[in-house]
């Protein structure tokens, strides 16, 4: 089984779903609405290390941290002291699913990206 085109694929939906995720918190107005050249960078970073670096180690270190990003959504708002509230809101179950699918899919992004990190840096060392 080849786990570059898996983890290409993971580190993308997840990119994908953060989009979409971080566009729910600002029309629920958990984020602030304000014009952010910084997000639009690092969303940039985030698309080339996963499309463009695939296979190098910075690559593997990008989507390792798409994959964090991912993964950590759901614990930072399932803590929050409105999240039952947002659950029973109109938009609520896409809310509430995409923090799933955020855990799930960052979770297996960081797995698979730390594998190919660690990989890429045992074969630097032996070779």
């Amino acid at each position: 089984m080849k786990e570059q085109p898996i983890l290409t694929v993971t580190s993308l939906l997840s990119i994908l779903l953060l989009t979409l995720h971080i566009t729910d918190d600002i029309v629920r107005r958990i984020s602030k609405a304000e014009p952010s050249n910084i997000a639009l960078v690092v969303l940039v970073i985030f698309l080339y290390g996963t499309l463009v670096l695939t296979e190098r180690r910075s690559g593997y270190v990008v989507m390792l941290l798409v994959g964090l990003f991912a993964a950590t959504m759901p614990v930072i708002h399932m803590r929050g002291a409105h999240y039952p509230e947002i659950a029973r809101s109109p938009g609520g179950f896409f809310f509430v699913w995409t923090l799933w699918a955020l855990g799930g899919l960052g979770g297996l992004t960081s797995v698979l990206s730390a594998r190919g990190l660690w990989r890429s840096l045992r074969r630097r060392q032996a070779g």
